[in-house]
C-alpha cells in the first residue's frame, strides 16, 4: 500500500486540532432555522422505492449517493487517566491493548448530506458532541451543523474518561480531562473532514443476518415483566438483528456499517489497557485481515465501523459473569465475540440489495425532566408526565454480569474522592415530590438537586436519519431490546414503513444511562435504577419521535426546542499533570531494559521493556509507542506497531518518575521468517519543561 498521505486519514503523530476560536455558546449554524433536511421531493413518500430485498435501479456508481469514508484515532492518554465506564475510582490506565478509533461515513445526495460517524468510546457526552460540531462549523459553515451529523459510541468501558462536562460521569476520574476531550473532538472531526474529502459517486447496499451467540440478556427478570407479545418478538431474550450497509466506490467495496446490539464490555474492570473490545475486533479484523488496513499507511482500503442499537440489556459475558463467556479469559472473549459480529457483518453483506432513495434527517432538543406524556402513549392510557433525574438504588449496585458498581454510592467508605469534596453533598434529603415522581425507584441520588448544577442533563437531542430505505432513530439513552422495539413500531408506524427498516439507534448524540419499558422500570434492575427521568421515560421518548417522523414525512420543519446546557466554565480537575521524567542511575531514556530473545516460532510470544516517558507527554494518537521492524533487502520496514491487535502496551511506573514500557508481541502465524527488532518511541518531559524525543532499539532477533 502506498505510504502517501490521503486526505482520509490523519496521520499527525500526536498532534491536535486547535480549539474553536468560535465562543461555546454559540448556536450552531442552521439549527434555528430549522432542523430538517431532505434529499428530494420523494422524501414524502417515505415507503420503499423497490420491495424490500429486491435490487434497486440505479446503476453501479451511478451518481444516486456521493460517499466519503475516514478514520482517525481518538485514543487518550495510556497513562494514570481515569477509565470510563466501570466507574471504579482504581482503574486508571497503564497501557493499550487494541487503539480506539472514530470511523465516519458521508452519504450525499444533490445539495444534502448526512454524516455518520462511530467512536470507539464509552460515550458520545454533550461535551463532545457540541466540540465536534463547532469545529465543523469553523472548518464548513453551515455544511455539516447539528441537524445531520451523527454522532455515536461503541460503549467500550475500556477507554479513558473524563470528557464530559457531566459531574456524574466525571466523579471515578476526578475531573474533566482536557487531553481526553481533544483526542475524542479532535479524533470525530478529522475522520469527518476526511470523509468529507473522499466523497465520490458510489452505492449503498442493505443486508440483514441474525447473530445468536454473541449476547444475553443480563435483566430477565425484568424483560419478564414485558407483555407476552414483546416477549414474542425475542423468543432467546435477545435481539439477534444484525443489519449492515455497504458500501462500493469504483466498483470495490469500499467500507460498511454494522448494526448489532451487545454491550461492548467483554474486558472487565480490573483490566488496564486501553481498548476498542469486541466491536474494536471486528472493526480491525474487517479492516485489516480483509483488506490489509495499516492505520499509519495513509488512505485505508476499507472503513468498518461496528454500531450499537438497543443494547442496554444485552451483555457479551455469556455465563452471566464479568470476563466470563464463552470462555474465561477477557482476551479471548472480546476477539471471539468480536469475531463472531464480524461473520455475521460478512453473512450479511454476501446477501446485501442495492438500496436507493433520498437522504434525509430531523432533530430537536427535548427537556426530558419536563414532558407531558400524552394518554395516547402513556401507560394506562392516563396522561403521565416524566421526572427530574434521580438514580435508584439498584445503579450503585452496578450489572454484575458486566461489572460491580459503587458500594454505597459515590463515595466508598475509606476513599477519598476530591472531585466529589469540591461539589459539595451527594446526598441532600430526597424530598416527597421527587420520590412521588420516580415511584417504584427507591431514589438514591438525586442528581437534579445537586450542586453547583444537576450532575447528569436534561436538555438532550433527539434525531431520525434517513439514509435511502433505512431509518435510524437517534437518541442518548442505552435502551433495553423491548424499549428499543417500541420505538422502532412508533416509528415505523409514523412513517408507513416496514419494522426492519427502523433502527434504534443508542448512545447518540448526548449521554443518559438507561431508558426502560415502564414494565421493566417497575422491577428496578439496574437499567431500571439508571432510568434516571421515571417510569414514563419511554412513553415520552415514543411521542417525540412520532412528532419527528411526522415531520420528515411531510417534509415539515421542527423548532430547535430548548437550549442544551452548557457547563465548561465548571470543570475542575484533580489529576495532577506528571513532572518531569527520570531514568534509572547509569542508564538512559530509551535503553533496552529487558531483551527479545534471539529466536521465536511463529505463534509464539516476544517481550521487549525500555526505559521510557509518560504517554501523558504525547499521546501519540495517529501514532505509535512500538514498531516492529523487519530487515529487507538490508532496510528495516514496518511490520507491525502498538494499537494493533497482536501488540500489547504495559507502561509501568518506577520512583522517582521513571517510565517502562513493556511490549508483547504475539507473533502471527502467517508471520516472514528474518530478522527483525523492536523501535519504541515517546517524548520526555526535561525539568525545563521541554519535550525530547526518545527513541529505544532492541536488539535484534529472528523469526523460524
Amino acid at each position: 500500500m502506498a505510504a502517501t498521505p490521503d486526505p482520509r486519514i490523519s496521520a499527525t503523530d500526536g498532534s491536535t486540532v486547535t480549539r474553536a476560536a468560535l465562543p461555546r455558546r454559540t448556536v450552531l449554524v442552521g439549527a434555528a432555522a430549522g432542523t430538517l433536511s431532505l434529499g428530494t421531493a420523494a422524501a414524502t413518500v417515505p415507503g420503499l422505492t423497490e420491495p424490500l430485498g429486491a435490487p434497486a435501479q440505479a446503476a453501479p456508481d451511478s451518481g444516486e449517493y456521493r460517499i466519503g469514508l475516514g478514520i482517525s484515532d481518538i485514543t487518550g492518554p495510556a497513562a494514570e487517566c481515569g477509565m470510563m465506564g466501570y466507574s471504579q475510582q482504581d482503574q486508571t490506565t497503564a497501557g493499550i491493548h487494541l487503539r480506539p478509533r472514530a470511523r465516519a461515513f458521508v452519504f450525499a445526495t444533490g445539495d444534502h448530506r448526512i454524516v455518520f460517524a462511530v467512536a470507539e468510546n464509552a460515550m458520545i457526552f454533550q461535551s463532545v458532541h457540541r466540540g465536534v460540531l463547532t469545529e465543523l462549523v469553523r472548518r464548513f459553515g453551515d455544511l455539516y451543523t447539528e441537524n445531520n451529523v451523527l454522532l455515536t459510541s461503541t460503549h467500550s468501558h475500556a477507554v479513558c474518561g473524563g470528557a464530559a462536562h457531566d459531574y456524574a460521569y466525571n466523579l471515578s476520574i476526578l475531573g474533566f480531562q482536557q487531553q481526553v476531550y481533544d483526542a475524542e473532538v479532535n479524533g470525530l472531526v478529522e475522520a469527518i473532514s476526511a470523509a468529507h474529502a473522499d466523497l465520490a459517486p458510489g452505492t449503498l447496499a442493505l443486508g440483514r443476518s441474525e447473530l445468536h451467540d454473541a449476547s444475553v440478556n443480563r435483566s430477565r427478570v425484568a424483560f419478564d415483566r414485558n407483555p407476552a407479545a414483546d416477549r414474542a418478538h425475542f423468543p432467546e431474550a435477545v435481539d439477534p438483528a444484525v443489519t449492515v450497509l455497504g458500501i462500493v466506490k469504483g466498483g470495490r467495496q469500499v467500507g460498511a456499517i454494522t448494526w448489532f446490539a451487545t454491550h461492548n464490555t467483554s474486558m472487565t474492570n480490573k483490566n488496564r489497557l486501553i481498548s476498542a473490545d469486541n466491536k474494536g475486533y471486528a472493526s480491525f479484523t474487517h479492516e485489516h485481515t480483509d483488506h490489509g488496513v495499516r492505520y499509519l499507511d495513509g488512505a485505508p482500503e476499507f472503513v468498518a465501523a461496528f454500531a450499537q442499537t438497543n443494547a442496554g440489556d444485552m451483555s457479551p459475558n455469556l455465563n452471566l459473569a464479568p470476563g466470563s463467556g464463552p470462555t474465561g479469559n477477557e482476551f479471548d472473549n472480546t476477539r471471539i465475540i468480536g469475531e463472531r459480529q464480524y461473520d455475521a457483518s460478512r453473512a450479511a453483506l454476501a446477501d446485501a440489495r442495492q438500496l436507493s432513495g433520498p437522504i434525509g434527517s430531523v432533530f430537536c432538543y427535548v427537556d426530558l425532566s419536563d414532558i407531558a406524556v400524552d394518554a395516547r402513549f402513556a401507560p394506562g392510557g392516563v396522561p403521565r408526565h416524566t421526572a427530574p433525574p434521580a438514580a435508584g438504588v439498584s445503579l450503585f449496585a452496578g450489572s454484575v454480569e458486566d461489572g460491580p458498581g459503587l458500594p454505597g454510592g459515590p463515595i466508598q467508605e475509606g476513599v477519598r474522592n476530591p472531585f466529589l469534596e469540591s461539589l459539595g453533598d451527594p446526598h441532600p434529603p430526597v424530598p416527597a415530590w421527587l420520590a412521588d415522581t420516580q415511584a417504584p425507584k427507591a431514589v438514591a441520588v438525586p442528581f437534579t438537586l445537586l450542586p453547583p448544577a444537576p450532575w447528569v442533563p436534561s436538555v438532550v437531542p433527539i434525531q431520525i436519519v434517513r439514509i435511502g430505505e433505512l431509518y435510524l432513530a437517534a437518541a442518548g439513552g442505552e435502551f433495553t431490546i423491548v424499549a428499543g422495539l417500541r420505538i422502532r413500531r412508533t416509528v415505523a408506524d409514523a412513517l408507513g414503513v416496514e419494522l426492519d427498516q427502523v433502527l434504534m439507534q443508542g448512545y447518540a448524540n448526548a449521554y443518559h444511562e438507561y431508558v426502560t419499558t415502564p414494565e421493566e422500570y417497575d422491577a428496578q434492575q439496574y437499567e431500571g435504577a439508571s432510568t434516571l427521568f421515571g417510569r414514563n421515560t419511554l412513553p415520552a421518548y415514543q411521542q417525540e419521535f412520532t412528532r419527528l417522523a411526522i415531520a420528515l414525512a411531510a417534509g415539515t420543519a421542527v423548532g430547535r426546542g430548548p437550549a442544551p446546557r452548557d457547563l465548561s466554565q465548571l470543570q475542575p480537575n484533580f489529576v495532577p499533570p506528571p513532572g518531569p521524567d527520570t531514568a534509572p542511575p547509569g542508564q538512559d531514556f530509551g535503553t533496552t531494559l529487558t531483551q527479545p530473545g534471539a529466536a521465536y516460532g511463529r505463534g509464539t510470544r516476544a517481550t521487549v521493556e525500555f526505559v521510557s516517558a509518560h504517554p501523558k507527554h504525547n499521546p501519540r494518537r495517529n501514532g505509535t509507542f512500538l514498531e516492529v521492524q523487519r530487515l529487507v533487502d538490508n532496510r528495516w520496514i514496518r511490520v507491525a506497531n502498538e494499537g494493533e491487535w497482536n501488540i500489547r502496551f504495559h507502561w509501568s511506573k518506577r520512583p522517582p518518575a521513571t517510565s517502562v514500557a513493556g511490549f508483547t508481541w504475539d507473533i502471527p502465524g502467517d508471520a516472514a521468517t528474518g530478522r527483525h527488532r523492536f523501535v519504541h518511541y515517546a517524548d520526555r518531559l526535561a525539568p525545563d519543561g521541554t519535550l525530547h524525543p526518545v527513541i529505544g532499539i532492541s536488539d535484534e532477533f529472528d523469526i523460524t
